[in-house]
């Protein structure tokens, strides 16, 4: 029988704060649901679990981590408890080779916080892929790339990060990007759409923009598995064209394709 690919989504999930704020952001993020098929599974990749291995979570039913500081009460109250799904977390563990291991995670804010908007029931299994600190982007990359047969499977690919991320530089009065920061979002996406996903791996080679924009890497390296389970003929929508703080990018990227296989 023949099967629809599934979608991809990145999101640059921004302040903690658009979990419970129904801002432009998160409103975009609803908007999703209503455009996406309803998934078997969802692969959680999430900048804020960046970590010493690859590995991917294994509990039946995720418990909730509020890895955020100094925010109102009502932020730590949301919950979203999705299932797991140990057995596809076993498959993804097989698919990602022996470097791959299963572990006891719950969902960090990273995912929990856009998904609450996109799949409000929480009755769909979320499992979550760490990012091993130890590889490079290229490795990424080639970790999405084994990934791309779950799209086969009904399984979506969730990335969340930001493409601009510099906490350092953060003007919470600012409503828009620093120069640095909107040049760096526009290269990005014009490699992305013009489907170029090398120039995106070794971003790098942006120079002083892509240096300011990505200090450190973990906010960055979700996207790379999305570009590496891309697609040539996946159709690429980019929503939440924004820069705010300054240094913060929300943009995100949709991939889709009706091809059958």
């Amino acid at each position: 029988m023949n099967k629809t690919l599934m979608p991809m989504i990145f999101v640059g999930h921004g302040s903690p704060m658009s979990a419970i704020e129904d801002d432009e952001f998160s409103r975009t993020w609803r908007a999703l649901s209503h455009k996406l098929p309803r998934p078997k599974a969802i692969v959680a990749i999430s900048a804020h679990w960046y970590a010493e291995k690859t590995m991917v979570s294994s509990l039946l039913k995720n418990s909730m981590i509020y890895d955020m500081y100094g925010f109102p009460k009502e932020l730590y109250e949301v919950v979203y408890e999705a299932p797991g799904d140990p057995a596809l977390a076993k498959r993804i563990v097989s698919l990602l080779g022996p470097e791959a291991s299963l572990a006891p995670r719950g969902l960090d804010h990273g995912s929990w916080a856009p998904l609450k908007w996109i799949f409000p029931e929480a009755d769909i299994p979320v499992l979550s892929l760490s990012l091993n600190g130890y590889l490079s982007p290229a490795e990424h990359f080639a970790l999405g790339k084994k990934l791309q047969a779950l799209r086969e499977e009904g399984v979506l690919l969730f990335a969340s990060g930001d493409v601009v991320h510099n906490l350092g530089l953060l003007d919470w009065d600012k409503t828009d990007g620093f120069p640095f920061a909107d040049e760096f979002d526009q290269a990005v996406k014009d490699a992305i759409l013009k489907k170029d996903y090398g120039a995106v791996v070794h971003y790098e080679k942006f120079g002083a923009i892509a240096k300011k924009s990505v200090p450190t890497p973990e906010h960055f390296l979700p996207l790379l598995y999305l570009l590496g389970a891309a697609y040539p003929s996946d159709r690429v929508t980019v929503f939440n064209d924004r820069r705010i703080y300054g240094s913060l990018s929300m943009t995100g990227y949709l991939f889709e394709n009706e091809a059958t296989v």
